[in-house]
This record gives C-alpha cells, sequence and structure tokens, in this order.
C-alpha cells in the first residue's frame, strides 16, 4: 500500500496539473471508488463539475484537493492498495480499470485508476483547514505543525509494541508497513519492543528515524514493489533499492553483516536484523 511518500509523491505530480484548474465533466465508470459517497454519483458528479481546484494538500496518506465555488469544499482520495491518479488529453485511454474521469477546463483529463478497487474518493465537507473524513488522522512527520515530543508522549503512554504504534495512524500517520521496518532498523530496535518502556530519547529517535527514512524515500520518489504504484505520469519510484530490510530476508545487513530475517506480523510480513535488532530482554 502506497505511504506517505508514494502519495506525497503523487499530490507534487499533481499540484502543477490541477491547481487553479476548472472541471468540466466527471465522469463516473465505475460506483466502487465512491462507495463513501453517501449521497450518490449523481450528486458526486454535481458537486465537482464545475468547481475551481485551489490546493492540492495531504495528510499521511489521505489525498485532497481544496475546492472553490462548489457546495462540498474538498475531494478526499485515498489510493488503497493499487490506485493511480494518471494524467493525459481526452485521446488518451488508461485502460480497464480507469473508474473515475475528470476533464478539465485547459483539455487536461485526469483519471482514477485502480485494479484492485480499495481506493476510493469522496466529495467532502471540511472541519477547521481538513476534510471531516481526516479529521481523525494525526499529523505526519512532514506537516510544520507535527509535535515529535507530544508524538514521543503520546507513544510512551500506550502499552503495545514499537511497531504497531509506528502504524496507528490516530498516533502519526503516513508511516506503514515498510518505513515502519526500516525506521526500527535505523534506530536499531526490535518490532516488539514495548513503547511504555521507551525512555523519551528512545521513543524521539524512532520517530525521528521514520521520519529520515520517508524523506530519503520522497527524494527517490517513493518505492515501486508493486507496478501498479506509479506516479501521475506512470513512471516509478526507485527507493526500493536503499531499502536496508524490507524484502531482504536472507540478505546481509549493510551494518552488521547478519543475515535478514522475515517474520510473521499482523498478517503481513516483518523484516529486521537479528544482529543490530535482538529481542528486548523482557520478552525472550
Amino acid at each position: 500500500m502506497p505511504e506517505l511518500p508514494e502519495v506525497e509523491t503523487v499530490r507534487r505530480g499533481l499540484e502543477p496539473v490541477v491547481v487553479g484548474r476548472r472541471v468540466l465533466r466527471v465522469s463516473v465508470l465505475s460506483h466502487r471508488p465512491l462507495r463513501r459517497q453517501a449521497e450518490g454519483e449523481r450528486a458526486f458528479s454535481d458537486w465537482l463539475t464545475g468547481a475551481r481546484i485551489t490546493s492540492v494538500q495531504r495528510r499521511g496518506k489521505y489525498l485532497w484537493w481544496w475546492l472553490a465555488d462548489t457546495q462540498r469544499p474538498a475531494l478526499v482520495a485515498h489510493l488503497g492498495m493499487s490506485g493511480q491518479f494518471r494524467t493525459g488529453t481526452s485521446q488518451d485511454g488508461f485502460g480497464p480499470h480507469e473508474r473515475v474521469r475528470f476533464e478539465l477546463d485547459d483539455g487536461a483529463v485526469l483519471s482514477f485508476v485502480d485494479q484492485r478497487t480499495f481506493g476510493w474518493v469522496l466529495a467532502d465537507t471540511a472541519v477547521g483547514d481538513v476534510p471531516a473524513s481526516v479529521e481523525h488522522i494525526a499529523r505526519d512527520p512532514f506537516d510544520e505543525r507535527f509535535d515529535l515530543r507530544g508524538a514521543a508522549a503520546r507513544m510512551r503512554s500506550r502499552r503495545t509494541g514499537v511497531k504497531r504504534a509506528l502504524l496507528d495512524q490516530t498516533l502519526v500517520s503516513g508511516i506503514g508497513n515498510i518505513y515502519a521496518d526500516e525506521a526500527l532498523w535505523r534506530a536499531k530496535m526490535h518490532p516488539s519492543h514495548a513503547t511504555d518502556s521507551l525512555s523519551r530519547s528512545a521513543a524521539t529517535a524512532v520517530l525521528g528515524a521514520a521520519a529520515e527514512v520517508m524523506a530519503a524515500a520522497l527524494q527517490a520518489g517513493g518505492t515501486s514493489f508493486d507496478p501498479l504504484y506509479v506516479h501521475v505520469n506512470g513512471e516509478s519510484g526507485w527507493f526500493s533499492r536503499d531499502l536496508a530490510v524490507y524484502g531482504r530476508e536472507g540478505e546481509p545487513c549493510r551494518r552488521c553483516g547478519r543475515a535478514i530475517l522475515r517474520e510473521a506480523f499482523a498478517n503481513r510480513s516483518s523484516y529486521r536484523c537479528p544482529g543490530c535488532q535482538p529481542l528486548p530482554a523482557r520478552a525472550r
């Protein structure tokens, strides 16, 4: 699933294409991405048609356009596992998995494409400076108002493992399975380390490591293990070549040389170095 760097890469690609443009026409080709729109497809199309896009924003893994001249001021999108925004012209085809098409006033076409159909779009109301559907999501490390010390204190107040805490989008948003593993390797911390036993400095360090690895991934355009994750121009990111542990089972750790382990974690895989990230003493 795309995480913060991948969604931010998409946001940056969308910004020069859509900001300042007006939506001339909306074509809903599949009802599946609109399953959260209780008012239905007709209302969605009516709210978006004629709206002017004023900015493209993101929090964690959620992306949205702020809109003017409409009753619903936000178009929210979540990419799910395979959602893409692709740009082109009215002559371009985006294949059988094109779900929603937006035609803009400069002739550009923006399509929401989703093969696995876990992604969604929603014409939403606003609560303060975010759409209502994003209000419950915590600020992410790239947010200028992100409170690192506050997030570390909240992490230490939980009774859970540190990896589960990193994945909790109500604690800190944007971190998924890949970057949680990479951050814990950088911080030399086992995924099951109890959050309530972390020192202030250790909690701050692991959150800082998450910010560092996501910043590095953003510079590389994100991580493209899955060919379904692409930028708005169809290109893939290349951070996968720089991953230290994720997807590297059996390969030597780049720090100590021990073979990387793959372990089961919440119906997915978790990767760590047994030398750099040993089990906490009380968990042995």
